[in-house]
């Protein structure tokens, strides 16, 4: 079964986003960069080239069902936070996005019936689990130290031993 014109629109769009995504991260960890903190700074890092591999994720289920990928302009991100607990809070808000945005796409499959595109999904729906529990976290450990220097200093190594990112898998999403 092809995928439908109207799936292809929507998963463009959050291809799209979730490059988006990465420029938002990146941004995030310039302004950790600029802040000493490079444990903030790197947690960051992995985080925008896991959203990278979402994006290739979506492209590849819409090139393996004979769609056609259409690349966007990526807006700019926020540059500017007051604190790093601000930095979380904007975090864990954007995956919260991030996952209604793709809650959005599988009603889309859901009403086309593509079970295809459903399957895909089940690994985004997991996935925005963990991302949101994991900004959460951190944004409450934040919370919970306040103006604690070092307090601080301590998330911010517990946060760079986050392990790099793994690459996209080669295999096909199809089912």
């Amino acid at each position: 079964m092809e995928i439908s014109q109207e799936l292809i629109d929507a998963i463009n769009d959050q291809i799209n986003f979730e490059l988006y995504s990465g420029y938002i991260y990146l941004s995030m960890a310039t302004w950790f960069e600029e802040k000493n903190l490079p444990g903030m700074a790197h947690w960051m890092e992995v985080q925008a080239d896991e959203e990278y591999s979402h994006a290739i994720r979506f492209y590849r289920h819409i090139v393996e069902r004979g769609g056609r990928v259409t690349m966007k302009g990526i807006d700019a991100p926020k540059t500017e936070w007051a604190s790093p607990l601000e930095v979380f809070q904007d975090a864990y808000n954007h995956e919260l996005t991030v996952t209604e945005r793709i809650y959005k796409i599988g009603a889309i499959a859901d009403k086309l019936g593509d079970r295809s595109t459903q399957s895909m999904l089940q690994w985004f729906y997991n996935e925005q689990t963990e991302e949101e529990k994991n900004t959460m976290e951190i944004r409450d450990m934040l919370k919970m130290i306040k103006d604690s220097i070092p307090a601080l200093l301590q998330v911010d190594a517990k946060l760079g031993a986050r392990p790099a990112a793994p690459a996209p898998p080669l295999e096909s999403t199809a089912p």
